[in-house]
């Protein structure tokens, strides 16, 4: 009996080539700029540095109300009096936008989401001039109130002294100070670190600059073109001459725009984890 040999059945077909893989989009920036926002406000921390911001105007405008000689109370007293502590707590909200990514361990998760560090970045500084802007601006709706409450108690009238221009200058001021605390929160990303560092910058080093400026006439005449806080603190006082606007010119390219650039490649250059 002879085998007869049965027809093999025909190859399967190769199985269909799997369509290729697009990138996916990547997240558009609005929604960085959001979730960077909302980091600032998320934590137990950056709740109440935020809070602050309100209560210390409070509590300034309170106690000018109080102990103020109410006979020569204008608008600048009370903008005086809400601007200093303003000058502290803004820094620290340029400081803490930065650091807290390696404080609390989130970088890693930052950058895996949105692996361009330079988008994030530059979401978190537009949130900090942002955020420094509104606070001036309800530190300005505060102090209005304590002016006319003021004005309410003395029956005196309110006097309006503070030019548009003036607090445009203030404003500036307080978005360089936030600007240096994010500099220095890109150099050392470690909070203590950081912020130790711009209370050397915002108190002992004006304090040096000055003995300086007394042993020295060539840095009395010309420190301003070195020195940041000797220029940025005439904007909260006076207006600038031409001469005085190209020294916080110079001042801010040493140092603002010459760190943050340092700063801005340690980390794109450091290692996450």
């Amino acid at each position: 009996m002879t085998a007869t040999l049965e027809p093999t059945p025909a190859a399967a077909p190769m199985a269909a080539a799997r369509p290729a893989r697009t990138a996916p989009a990547p997240t558009p920036f609005r929604r960085v700029l959001h979730v960077e926002l909302r980091k600032m406000f998320d934590t137990r921390s950056g709740f109440w540095l935020m809070a602050s911001i309100v209560i210390a105007s409070v509590v300034a405008t309170t106690l000018t109300v109080l102990l103020g000689d109410r006979d020569s109370l204008t608008f600048e007293s009370f903008a005086s009096a809400v601007g200093s502590p303003m000058s502290v707590v803004l820094p620290m909200i340029g400081v803490l936008a930065v650091t807290s990514e390696w404080s609390q361990r989130t970088a890693l998760t930052t950058f895996t989401l949105v692996p361009s560090r330079p988008r994030v970045l530059a979401a978190k500084l537009l949130d900090v001039l942002a955020v420094g802007a509104v606070a001036m601006l309800v530190a300005l709706g505060v102090g209005a109130l304590g002016n006319i409450v003021a004005s309410a108690i003395t029956g005196n009238d309110a006097v309006w002294d503070i030019a548009a221009s003036t607090f445009a200058q203030i404003v500036l001021a307080n978005e360089l100070g936030m600007l240096v605390g994010v500099v220095l929160g890109l150099l050392f990303r470690n909070s203590p670190a950081a912020i130790v560092g711009y209370f050397v910058f915002a108190l002992v080093l004006p304090g040096l600059s000055s003995a300086l400026a007394v042993a020295q006439d060539w840095w009395a005449d010309n420190g301003g073109w070195f020195d940041l806080n000797q220029t940025r603190f005439l904007l909260f006082d006076s207006t600038l001459t031409g001469e005085e606007w190209a020294q916080l010119g110079v001042a801010s390219l040493a140092w603002v725009v010459l760190p943050m650039l340092l700063g801005l490649r340690l980390v794109l250059r450091s290692e996450v984890k």
